[in-house]
């Protein structure tokens, strides 16, 4: 198993980038999540969240026979 980063693995790493790349990372860093953003990161989805349906469009064509 490997071993976790500490900050003092990390810091040299983010000295070496260059300031347009520093700026980035506090940008990725700091961005606020949003509300779906914490739900999927404290529960992730189920196996039957999305649907496998095979013919999964077949409620689109009910009701429009009489359109057109």
């Amino acid at each position: 198993m490997s071993r976790s980063l500490t900050a003092d693995d990390i810091l040299p790493l983010v000295a070496c980038l260059p300031p347009q790349e520093r700026a980035r990372l506090l940008r990725l860093i700091t961005t606020p999540l949003t509300a779906d953003e914490i739900v999927y990161r404290s529960v992730p989805p189920t196996r039957d969240e999305f649907s496998t349906d095979e013919d999964s469009l077949a409620w689109d064509a009910d009701g429009w026979e009489g359109i057109g």
